[in-house]
């Protein structure tokens, strides 16, 4: 062989083995990038089993505690202990107790009994004092109040037609009047029944026919009446210095809506719309509001108000899921650190809490809240301090370390507003409750039924106003007298 060609052999054989190196390190490579990538979807299935799990247990509780409270009782019966003393009322909850009637209809004398009620003995001695028991009840009047009205005609020379006028208690061209009327809109958006059973409740009562359609025909009566007490309900909120503001999912003719809350403790404003977007937001407060706005942190808030108030509680609830997702991980992605700091993060917002009680009911003074806000941002930046793999974590650390954080002490800065959103998730309830009973609503003039009485009937309790006594003037008065006796001539 010539020593030229082995020499080229030799050569090239180290030009192959260089290349197969340059291969085996890109392919090496691409390993470690695919390991690593496989790790991230690994950790984040992990993340996403955790919190399909915590949905999973949040939807179907089970009844250890229900057990645990069973064991005692019949380790208490085994042991002689007797029963279980009951629960008593929540700490600092009102006591109640039936008021004495301002009035008697009717007394009547029972004689003493002839045997004694418990061990029937016959054996009793007369007693002198008369023992009283007042017993309230209802009369059911078994038929409707019929009334006929005899209206004397006027000739209108523009409309060239006969004219009357509404009498006393009147509803022009109605069948049914106002007080059955009020009743039935009542129960349907006060009581939460449905319109077939509201007709059922009229005809087995009272023994008044009429049927679900008309029942729906004196909703959009009085919604039509109360449009323009709706729309300045709408300018009050505006320039109201606190509100509240939550929404939740709606449905209307099966198409995905929301309902909107605005209001405070002596007003309450819904609106239902098709989006869950800034816009609907603006529209609703305004583009000046410069009021506080309590509040959660959807982003579709930001930029309304002068100054707002995040919910607490939210932030509860949220370090509380947190820390159940991260127990549910597997034990090769756990933190010993994240349920560190959820634990703080509940403590330290349920003492901000507490100290938004007193300070709503002016224990707590202005220097006093001024200290605490100082101390409780110390307390925050510390918990913060460290990051996190576990992204849910991550990220509520991410926003209390964020320069959004001040917002979580404005309460302390203004006596007149909350910690918490819970105004706003009560005043919700009801419509989360209506819509399991109704499936939402199935027309565009459903929507703005829905929007406007449920406005009116809370904002009448919140005034102090029955809201049946406000839907009988709202039928059959004009609009500045029902408005009037809406806020209880307050203006």
């Amino acid at each position: 062989m010539s020593t030229q060609w082995v020499l080229e052999e030799y050569r090239r054989g180290e030009d192959v083995y260089q290349e197969h190196l340059r291969i085996i390190e890109s392919f090496d490579g691409q390993v470690k990038t695919r390991d690593e990538r496989i790790r991230v979807l690994e950790r984040q299935n992990a993340e996403l089993k955790a919190k399909l799990q915590a949905l999973h247990r949040r939807q179907f509780k089970s009844n250890k505690k229900k057990h645990t409270q069973a064991e005692g009782f019949e380790e208490a019966t085994r042991s002689g202990e007797g029963k279980k003393k009951k629960r008593g009322a929540p700490f600092g909850h009102p006591g109640w107790a039936r008021p004495q009637p301002n009035h008697i209809d009717r007394t009547l004398s029972v004689p003493a009994p002839t045997l004694c009620p418990h061990c029937h003995s016959a054996d009793k001695t007369p007693l002198e004092e008369i023992k009283e028991h007042f017993q309230e009840d209802i009369v059911i009047q078994p038929r409707p109040l019929v009334t006929g009205y005899r209206h004397e005609q006027a000739f209108c020379a523009r409309c060239n037609r006969p004219v009357v006028q509404a009498g006393e208690g009147e509803l022009l061209n109605a069948s049914v009047g106002p007080v059955a009327k009020s009743v039935a809109i009542y129960l349907r958006y006060r009581i939460g029944i449905s319109y077939r059973k509201t007709t059922e409740l009229f005809r087995e009562l009272f023994d008044l026919k009429f049927v679900p359609a008309s029942a729906l025909g004196f909703d959009g009566k009085a919604a039509a009446c109360g449009a323009p007490i709706y729309d300045d309900l709408r300018e009050k909120i505006r320039a109201s210095e606190v509100v509240h503001a939550d929404e939740t999912s709606w449905r209307n003719d099966g198409v995905g809506h929301y309902v909107w809350f605005a209001g405070n403790e002596k007003l309450a404003f819904f609106h239902i719309d098709r989006h869950r977007s800034a816009e609907v937001a603006k529209s609703i407060f305004g583009e000046d509001f410069e009021g506080t706005l309590v509040r959660d942190r959807y982003a579709a808030y930001n930029g309304i108000g002068a100054d707002w108030q995040v919910c607490l509680a939210h932030l509860i609830t949220n370090a509380k899921e947190i820390r159940t997702e991260h127990a549910l991980l597997p034990k090769t992605e756990k933190e010993a650190a994240v349920d560190t700091f959820c634990d703080r993060v509940v403590d330290l917002c349920s003492q901000l809490c507490e100290a938004g009680d007193k300070r709503k009911s002016g224990d707590l003074r202005g220097k006093e809240a001024a200290n605490i806000e100082k101390r409780a941002l110390t307390k925050l930046q510390s918990i913060c301090k460290l990051t996190f793999r576990f992204k849910p974590a991550e990220t509520l650390r991410t926003y209390l370390a964020g320069p959004e954080r001040k917002y979580l002490f404005t309460f302390l800065r203004n006596s007149g507003v909350s910690p918490t959103n819970n105004l706003a998730e009560q005043s919700l309830r009801h419509l989360v409750i209506f819509r399991k009973i109704s499936f939402g609503s199935r027309s565009e003039k459903g929507l703005q039924t829905h929007s406007i009485l449920p406005s009116l009937v809370q904002t009448a309790r919140r005034q102090g106003v029955h809201p049946r006594k406000f839907l009988q003037i709202l039928l059959t008065a004009n609009t500045p007298t029902a408005q009037a006796a809406l806020y209880n001539n307050s203006g």
